[in-house]
């Protein structure tokens, strides 16, 4: 003999129900108000399909599916038009609502997009924000041109610190790894070369500069942090001597043109130095100086809006 299971009682006695389906099963959706709107004002199914964009097969489906979900009849066709029921008219006065208060949510959540859209802040360190930001920069101002763009160069250890600090939407970094808290993708490569002025010993000799040697020189270098220095330091297995630390590239080219000693820079840098003469490349054997450079952002904040507009500018090769 089976037994009928009692119905569970809460604290106070009463039996509990159980549990309702969610709002979003019991209450049709915006579409489909918005179209029973459309046929209480035109009094015909087929020109709220017509005002709407679909077919009146479409249509109908739509308000016969409204019908069953809220069991009741919504509205009478017959050859003359279609007419709201009783209920129907009421529900058309709840659907009206809903509908406007949707509208302003709506609205609501534009101007918070265009809050978003209006400004872009850019972080990047230094090889980039000089030699590859500009192109990226002007291709969006073209595609955006009311978003404001601020950018703050800096070496790739202060591009991490912007970002996580939430005072930049977007960063760019050289490094050989990336920086905890961020999230990235490789856009582009560069490689290092070691650069000195045309009268230094090194311009003149004939073999490659090996890693023991050049890790044993003096070298004027970026700044630790820098992400050229870190891949330096990388590839030489242990930390470069510096003769000058300097924090910027234009600094760092500015010393070795001069003659103080070799420079270790971005291919990106030296271009113009090295067409003109100014500078002169060293051979080097048994050193990979060859860098990944990379798009980052917080862990688990894909970029949205401006922020990603950029980023697709800088995959596709733009600029």
């Amino acid at each position: 003999m089976s037994r009928r299971r009692r119905p569970e009682v809460e604290a106070g006695g009463g039996a509990v129900r159980p549990p309702a389906a969610t709002l979003a099963h019991r209450v049709p959706d915006l579409g489909a108000l918005e179209l029973l709107l459309a046929v209480a004002r035109l009094g015909s199914l087929g020109g709220a399909a017509r005002e709407l964009g679909i077919t009146q097969p479409a249509a109908s489906s739509r308000i016969r599916s409204m019908e069953r979900q809220l069991g009741l009849a919504l509205v009478d066709r017959s050859p003359r038009g279609s007419r709201l029921t009783d209920a129907g008219a009421l529900v058309t006065d709840w659907a009206r609502r809903v509908v406007e208060a949707a509208e302003a949510f709506d609205a609501g959540a534009q101007a918070l997009r265009d809050r978003r859209d209006s400004r872009l802040r850019v972080a990047a360190s230094m090889t980039i924000a000089e030699y590859l930001l500009p192109g990226w920069l002007l291709a969006l101002r073209a595609r955006r041109p009311d978003t404001a763009v601020s950018l703050l160069a800096g070496n790739s250890a202060a591009v991490a610190e912007r970002l996580l600090a939430d005072e930049a939407d977007l960063g760019f970094v050289e490094g050989v790894s990336v920086p905890a808290g961020l999230d990235s993708v490789v856009i582009a490569h560069d490689r290092l070369t070691v650069v000195t002025a045309p009268a230094h010993p090194w311009a003149r000799r004939r073999r490659p500069v090996d890693a023991a040697e050049l890790a044993a020189t003096p070298l004027i270098l970026r700044e630790t942090g820098s992400g050229t220095r870190q891949v330096l330091d990388a590839a030489l297995g242990g930390l470069a001597r510096p003769l000058i630390e300097l924090s910027s590239t234009t600094a760092v080219k500015a010393a070795a043109v001069s003659g103080a000693g070799p420079a270790v820079l971005s291919e990106l840098a030296v271009g113009d130095e090295l067409s003109l003469r100014r500078l002169v490349t060293i051979p080097v054997a048994g050193v990979a100086l060859r860098r990944d450079l990379r798009a980052v952002w917080p862990t688990g904040h894909r970029p949205v809006g401006p922020a990603r507009e950029l980023l697709s500018l800088t995959r596709t090769g733009t600029g």
